[in-house]
This record gives C-alpha cells, sequence and structure tokens, in this order.
C-alpha cells in the first residue's frame, strides 16, 4: 500500500469523517476525508502546472497548519518526493538542506520570505517558491521576494483538478518509490537526508496499530511540529490509516485550552513537556493543603480525574517519544492515574521500533519490538550491553546522495542505531546510551553519560547537564566530565524568600556540593572528576536534544 492508497481508501471508506479540526478566526473548524482528498487533488494540480514529475523534490517549510497534511499528501501522491523542512532551521542549515536534496519547488509559509531571499539564485535546481498565508497583513513580506501564492495558483487549477483527467489520477508512485527525505535533527553534526519510501512508512503505521490499537474514534492532538517524524508518522499518516481525527492546537501556550476545548483521546508528546506538565500539576497539588494530603495519601487519582477532565475528559493514552524521559515523570503520571508509554525510534526507521504495550508498561525501559521489526544487540559486552541493530520493511533505503555514510549504518540489512542497549529478563528493550558518547577510562570501564546525567538531574539545583569524557594531557583513557546548568527558578525563589539575592560564586557552590552527594549513590569511576558551571542553557536542536558535539570539558580550570 502507498501513502496515495491509504488517503483513497479512508476518502472513499469513510468519506464523512473528520480528518482535522483546527482554529480559524477564532472559530473550530473541520475537514472530512472527502474534503480534504479534494484539497489534495489541488496540490497535485499545482505541482504537475509548475512542471513536476515523479522523483523531483518538493520542500514544506511551514509551521504545524491544515494546509501541511494536504501539501504533503498532494506531493507523494503524484510520485514526488517530500522534504519536510524545519521552520526554526538557521538560513543556512535550511539552504544545506535545499542544496543538498537538489529541490525543485519550495512551499513556505510569508513569514519565511526573508531566509528565502536570494536562494533562487544560489539553488540551480530551484524552479518555483510558492508562498502561503500571504493575506493583505503579510503581503508585504514577500514584496522582494520572486514566487508565486498559494491562492493564485490555486484558482488556477481549480477546475482541472476537479476533471477525470486531474494529475493526480494521471501519476502516481509505487509501494518502493521514495516518499519523503526527512533530514536528521543533527546532534552530532551536518544533517543527512534519510530516503524513507513509501512502504517504509505504511509497514511502520500498520506495526505501531497493531502494537496500540486505534479506532475510527479516536483523536489525536497534534503538538510536535511535523517536519520531525515521530509526529509525521503518528499524526500525518497513522489518522488517515484509522480514519480517524487529528487536532491541530493553535501554539504550546494554548495546548490546556485546545485539549478541554476538542477533548483528544491520545496524545504524542516529547518528555520535555510532559515534564513541564506534569510539574504546573504537581505546583497546583502543592499548593492546597487537602490536595497535597490526597495525593500522599493515595487519593492521587482523583486528583488526576480533575486533570483529565482540564485536558478534555476523554484522553486514555499519551505517548511518549523523540527523547528520553526520566522515571520520575513517567511514575508521576501514572500515580495520577493517565496512561504514559515510552517507546523508541529514529527517523531512518520511519521512525518507531519498539513501544511498552499499554497493558503491561514497563518503567526505565522502552518496550518491546514491534510487529514486523527485529531488533537484536551487535557485540554485546560481558553486561550484555551492545549495538541496538533493526531490520524490517520500515529501515530507510539510505541517506541521500551520501553512500559513504549510508555504508556506515546499513549493514546487510541491518540498520546500526548508534544506540546502545540491552534486553531485560522479560524482553523489553533498555536504552543505555548512545554508542558515540561513551567514555572509556584507564581502566577500560564503560561508563554511559546518560545513566550519570540521570543521576545529577535528581538535583533540584540543575535545570540540564551534560556528561562528557576528557583527557588529561598524554594519558591514556578518558575521564569523566560534567557541565551542569543551575536552574535559576530555584535560586530566584530562594533569593526572594531570604530577602536577599545570591551571588553566581554561592550558586555554583551550592550546585557542586548537591551534585556530589547526589552522585554518591553511583561508582566512583563514574562519577565526574570535574564539575564546570555555565549559566546559559545548551544549545539544541528543535526536538530539544542537547547539541553534544558543540560541549567541552573546561580542563584549565581547577574544578
Amino acid at each position: 500500500m502507498t501513502i496515495k492508497d491509504c488517503l483513497n481508501r479512508a476518502a472513499n471508506e469513510s468519506p464523512d469523517a473528520v480528518a482535522l479540526k483546527f482554529k480559524q478566526d477564532g472559530q473550530w473548524k473541520i475537514r472530512t476525508f472527502k474534503e480534504l482528498r479534494e484539497r489534495v487533488w489541488r496540490v497535485s494540480e499545482m505541482l504537475a502546472e509548475l512542471g513536476v514529475r515523479e522523483g523531483d523534490r518538493v520542500a514544506i517549510y511551514r509551521e504545524n497548519s491544515p494546509e501541511w497534511f494536504e501539501l504533503y499528501h498532494g506531493i507523494v501522491s503524484i510520485g514526488a518526493i517530500a522534504v519536510p523542512v524545519d521552520a526554526k532551521l538557521r538560513e543556512r542549515e535550511v539552504r544545506h538542506i535545499f542544496r543538498d536534496c537538489g529541490v525543485r519547488i519550495i512551499f513556505a509559509s510569508c513569514r519565511m520570505a526573508e531566509t528565502l531571499g536570494g536562494m533562487k539564485e544560489r539553488l540551480p535546481d530551484l524552479k518555483t517558491i510558492v508562498m502561503l498565508d500571504c493575506g493583505s497583513k503579510n503581503t508585504h513580506l514577500c514584496e522582494k521576494l520572486e514566487h508565486v501564492t498559494y491562492e493564485v495558483l490555486w484558482n488556477k487549477v481549480d477546475a482541472a483538478a476537479g476533471s477525470e483527467n486531474r494529475a493526480f489520477d494521471r501519476m502516481g508512485p509505487t509501494e518502493s518509490s521514495p516518499a519523503s527525505f526527512i533530514y536528521t535533527s543533527g546532534t552530532t553534526g551536518r544533517q543527512k537526508g534519510a530516503v524513507l519510501a513509501h512502504q517504509n512508512f505504511m509497514a511502520n503505521v500498520v506495526s505501531i496499530d497493531q502494537s496500540i490499537h486505534f479506532t475510527k474514534e479516536d483523536n489525536l492532538v497534534l503538538i510536535l511540529p511535523l517536519h520531525h517524524s515521530f509526529a509525521f508518522t503518528t499524526t500525518v499518516l497513522l489518522p488517515v490509516y484509522k480514519h480517524c481525527q487529528v487536532t491541530i492546537v493553535e501554539s504550546l501556550k494554548t495546548i490546556k485550552a485546545n485539549m478541554e476545548e476538542t477533548s483528544p483521546t491520545v496524545m504524542l508528546a516529547v518528555p520535555l513537556l510532559l515534564e513541564k506538565m506534569l510539574s504546573r500539576v504537581l505546583d497546583g497539588i502543592n499548593s492546597k493543603a487537602v490536595a497535597r494530603y490526597m495525593y500522599k495519601y493515595g487519593l492521587a487519582k482523583v486528583i488526576g480525574k480533575k486533570v483529565n477532565e482540564g485536558l478534555g475528559g476523554k484522553l486514555r493514552l499519551v505517548v511518549s517519544g523523540g527523547a528520553p524521559i526520566s522515571p520520575a515523570t513517567l511514575h508521576g503520571w501514572n500515580k495520577l492515574g493517565f496512561c504514559i508509554v515510552e517507546g523508541f525510534g529514529i527517523t531512518e526507521c520511519a521512525p518507531v521500533l519498539s513501544v511498552n504495550p499499554p497493558a503491561a508498561p514497563r518503567v526505565g525501559t522502552v518496550g518491546l519490538p514491534i510487529a514486523g521489526v527485529e531488533i537484536r544487540i551487535d557485540q554485546p559486552n560481558a553486561e550484555g550491553i551492545g549495538e541496538i541493530v533493526a531490520k524490517g520493511d520500515n529501515v530507510m533505503q539510505g541517506y541521500w546522495n551520501n553512500p559513504e555514510e549510508t555504508a556506515k549504518v546499513l549493514i546487510e540489512g541491518w540498520y546500526h542505531t548508534g544506540d546502545l542497549g540491552y534486553f531485560d529478563e522479560k524482553g523489553y528493550l533498555v536504552i543505555s546510551g548512545r554508542k558515540k558518547s561513551l567514555i572509556v577510562n584507564r581502566e577500560g570501564k564503560n561508563i554511559y553519560p546518560e545513566e550519570v546525567e540521570r543521576q545529577v538531574l535528581k538535583s533540584r539545583y540543575v535545570l540540564e547537564c551534560l556528561v562528557l569524557g576528557y583527557r588529561e594531557g598524554e594519558e591514556a583513557g578518558e575521564r569523566v566530565g560534567l557541565i551542569v546548568v543551575p536552574n535559576q527558578e530555584v535560586f530566584d525563589a530562594m533569593a526572594a524568600g531570604g530577602g536577599s539575592s545570591l551571588t553566581d560564586a554561592r550558586i555554583e557552590e551550592m550546585v557542586r556540593e548537591d551534585v556530589r552527594e547526589k552522585l554518591k549513590d553511583l561508582s566512583d569511576y563514574k562519577r565526574p572528576r570535574r564539575i564546570d558551571v555555565r549559566f546559559e542553557e545548551f544549545e539544541k536542536t528543535t526536538t530539544q536534544k542537547i547539541k553534544r558535539y558543540l560541549y567541552d570539558i573546561d580542563t584549565s580550570s581547577g574544578q
């Protein structure tokens, strides 16, 4: 089955079912599967009008919106390749993606006009930039940019798209046709374009559904950016496969209000969002004596029911992905009666590889391999820890225009994830850390930075941290170093209570003392020998992963 086949089936079998719900001009609007496909016809017709052929690359450079869905389906339904681009990337990063993939057409938000200025002359394959959201308020943003508007093209192709000889019907992909080039988020360097075919995505969709079981009555709330593979597969493709609804939140600030208004049943989220939401809930509990008593003495689920009502009252499942989630966050939500399960995936695998079954989750693991996916531990050490490798119809074809990098990760049909882990006694997968981040000390012992970081983050004085290896002079092996960012909110609250602010030197002293206390639970060889304190948060990818390659331990200090 191709993605196009999936859309056609939904529009034919459930034409009046709600595909999308979104807010426009202050009012909630809906779009059925029939209406969605009719809009897709027009996008496909636009592309044909612009000379796009099978295999051409077409970029989607905009924020989440109802148009994102029609753009994607319109591109891939005629056999062209969609290139989703993070709307928050810097100009040089965007230009790298466009040049690397040989982009032919760009669909972009009007606010991206400044970033796109001058690109056409520097990108030899680029033919046309199509701008959206160019209402009267935004027209001036595009004045200096050579472009055509979405509205003009829409009207131009309207009749042809409605005819029996429409491009959507004349052209089309096969299961092995590339559907997307998804560029990795770049925590370890320059982005690479993973080539993912229709069969890769659809195999993953079917496997996810078999593992978690969605229904036609489900309403998935869209919070994460759609250029991210986890959000894309689970909220663009899966709902079409199940003929169920997606609700698009207006912004991160309106999540709670939008959920209360639309009553979603499933939320896909990254750990950072779940941690912040739980923190707000716990702050509310701690501010009321009765709530504190109830939470402490076995009535937390009564409070949790109230919390769920504030999120629409129908939330039955939350799936956390995109980054590791702390056991404390999972326990906190579970105590309130919410079903939150953690999974594991990687862009190159479309992306889901494993997930905790909702009926039998194991905190501290990323669950069981999903149906149709084989996972094994490559070259395990004495503790059973080795590199996690995966095989299945969901695994990418390779990196675009990069055979050297492809050969490093695709070996005899197995994708080498670069993550280290093991299977526990129940067969659940446990992630130990990243292969590239592993620290090997002078005695040859392995230290997993993620294990040390989890311990450091138990300190309420620490906002975020990074554990890195470093060397002293010419010595063999690495030592363990730590960089921490103080939680300024905690220190501001302390200063307000005490009536005077704390100096940076005093904050550094308190952080180091508390962190060293927390680290006593680790074996001596795992404890950082240097602790650097910085007052600026780490630079991150748009999925909130720290760009580790940007940081080193300062060996010149005496800390």
